[in-house]
């Protein structure tokens, strides 16, 4: 029998919260998930507004038309979502090769992704990919290890609007202390989204094959310097393309349509 009375109090409260915030995600890895549904929604949300008053929004109807028909398509083949009950879409100008999702719904394409993604099924392998992230409650997950990791904040008044928890809140929303600043998740939660983007994708009608054709993409883009800022902490291509084409050959054959939504030209 353990000896509680000689154990820390710290240690007493951590082993509480771990009991009682353990959950399995989406692929069965598990969880520990210590805020609730709401809160990191209205993270989420509140983040989302800042970015863009910060980040230039683009108003060109025939790439937001694009971006939106593909997002639609993928949201429309996961029913409602209590990690969002909606979603919405911006579409922002910037050379980034990137997109984020955040909880509450929150997508945010930037338009330097359009010149990788070749076409809808690979735009659709990378907005899977950030909405897996979201129905994977990973940033629940990363702020609350960062959360248990210190334990003096006094967890049970964490207050996730509050500013003396921003820097650790946005840091868990993969925003960087200046909104906009994209920061990777850990490579298990990076996978894990990979396997979960495909799924969706193909389910809602897109070529799952064109996942793989999307990060060779990405390994050119990355040329011999810099890679794309998507790529900062993922699996090497290699393995990546790999777990791809190993998951493909699982899936089962979809009935749905395939999507027609028009690239812009």
């Amino acid at each position: 029998m353990i000896a509680f009375r000689h154990l820390p109090v710290t240690s007493l409260l951590a082993s509480a919260l771990l009991l009682a915030a353990c959950s399995n995600s989406p692929t069965g890895r598990q969880q520990v998930l210590l805020f609730s549904e709401q809160d990191m929604s209205q993270l989420g949300a509140q983040s989302f507004e800042e970015m863009k008053t910060k980040e230039k929004i683009n108003t060109d109807p025939q790439v937001n038309t694009y971006v939106q028909c593909v997002t639609r398509a993928l949201t429309a083949s996961l029913g409602r979502q209590p990690e969002a009950p909606s979603w919405e879409v911006v579409v922002f100008d910037s050379d980034q090769v990137n997109a984020f999702a955040l909880p509450g719904g929150k997508i945010g394409v930037y338009t330097g992704l359009l010149k990788v993604a070749k076409n809808q099924d690979q735009l659709a392998t990378v907005i899977g990919h950030e909405i897996g992230h979201v129905l994977a409650k990973h940033s629940n997950e990363r702020l609350s290890r960062s959360q248990l990791a210190n334990l003096g904040l006094q967890i049970s008044s964490v207050a996730l609007g509050g500013t003396e928890y921003q820097e650790m809140a946005m840091a868990g929303l993969g925003l960087g202390v200046q909104y906009g600043i994209l920061m990777p998740y850990g490579r298990a939660q990076e996978s894990e989204s990979d396997i979960i983007g495909l799924r969706m994708m193909s389910q809602a009608g897109f070529d799952p094959n064109q996942s793989v054709a999307l990060w060779q993409n990405m390994s050119k883009a990355s040329g011999g310097g810099q890679p794309p800022e998507i790529l900062s902490t993922h699996p090497s291509h290699a393995s990546r393309i790999d777990d791809l084409r190993r998951e493909i050959g699982r899936l089962p054959v979809s009935t749905a349509t395939h999507p027609n939504c028009k690239a812009p030209g």
